[in-house]
């Protein structure tokens, strides 16, 4: 470790094999956690190459539990957090919307680094269980559209890394690999992003995969369709700048979709829109969303996807996959 945090402090790079040899040594408990918080640091002060990402997400995939839901041809939409901007969780209630709209979900997620609340605590709050037991994960499919894929159940290699995240309190690398590392290797994929650099990134290790894929990055530094200015969004067969106007809605303000400052407040924001009670701008954001989700799940256009996503919300379908799923939970 002493070697690789020198060339990475002298600015070097470290090859694929490298990267994908220090997480492997992570989990195998070899680095003490002075070690393993400097390396983190190290990443929060110089950019990531593709090399190394992608050793990462190698390391992450190859170290973790899978789950075999390919029968359902699931998608996952799952931001990188790491935006600093305190909103709700707009992509897991875009996750229910998008199940209520028939399309199934293999939604993972975590509790909170550098956020109040993160999408595990709002679903653990709501009374969602969690689990990787795959035979409950294919029954909340079946029966809700959806079903979580709480991280540390499914990366236990990663549990030596966990409480240095959490005492950090700021975005790591590992929020870059969070949605890449999705162990039921869903065929389809909605990814937020909080850079350009990254939204980079990840468009060229996603031309690599046989996945279906939009990548989001808002420009004004949200890692999801903001509504608060232009969105940037990279597809397997386009690249597009858009504005809220574009695809029907209004601009928004920044404070329109702030998601409180603790789980409870959190959760009552999540509660108050699935149940066709938000905003107009919660509403509009979710929406869009989960209507970007529905397009790449369904082979459709963006403004088609909304006006399904429409449905789901309003006509009380993506309330009862949650309520589905908080009932087989019990």
């Amino acid at each position: 470790m002493k070697e690789i945090l020198n060339r990475l402090i002298n600015q070097e790079h470290i090859s694929s094999e490298e990267a994908k040899n220090v997480l492997v040594n992570i989990s195998e408990g070899k680095y003490n956690q002075s070690q393993i918080a400097s390396f983190l640091t190290v990443y929060m002060m110089r950019s990531i190459t593709i090399e190394e990402l992608r050793g990462f997400r190698d390391a992450l995939l190859e170290l973790c539990i899978p789950v075999n839901l390919e029968d359902y041809n699931t998608i996952d939409l799952c931001g990188t957090g790491g935006d600093s901007k305190d909103t709700f969780n707009i992509s897991t209630l875009s996750s229910f919307i998008t199940a209520g709209a028939g399309v199934k979900v293999a939604k993972h997620g975590n509790y909170g680094v550098s956020s109040a609340s993160g999408s595990s605590n709002v679903m653990e709050y709501l009374g969602i269980k969690f689990t990787n037991d795959v035979n409950f994960l294919k029954r909340s499919l079946e029966a809700a559209n959806i079903c979580v894929l709480h991280a540390p159940l499914f990366h236990p290699a990663m549990k030596n890394v966990a409480p240095i995240r959490k005492e950090l309190g700021v975005k790591t690398f590992f929020n870059m690999l969070g949605p890449m590392v999705n162990p039921a290797f869903p065929k389809n994929q909605m990814v937020g992003v909080f850079s350009l650099e990254l939204l980079r990134l990840y468009s060229y290790l996603y031309q690599e995969s046989d996945k279906k894929y939009a990548i989001v990055h808002a420009l004004d530094g949200y890692d999801e369709i903001s509504l608060t200015g232009k969105t940037k969004v990279v597809s397997n067969n386009s690249e597009i700048l858009f504005t809220p106007e574009t695809i029907g809605f209004s601009t928004i303000e920044q404070n329109e979709i702030y998601g409180g400052n603790s789980v409870k407040m959190a959760a009552e924001i999540f509660k108050s829109i699935i149940n066709g009670e938000g905003t107009a701008a919660q509403n509009n954001v979710v929406l869009a969303n989960a209507g970007l989700a529905i397009a790449t799940a369904k082979d459709i256009s963006h403004t088609e996807g909304i006006e399904v996503a429409k449905e789901s919300l309003f006509s009380g379908n993506a309330r009862d996959s949650l309520k589905t799923l908080i009932a087989i939970s019990k």
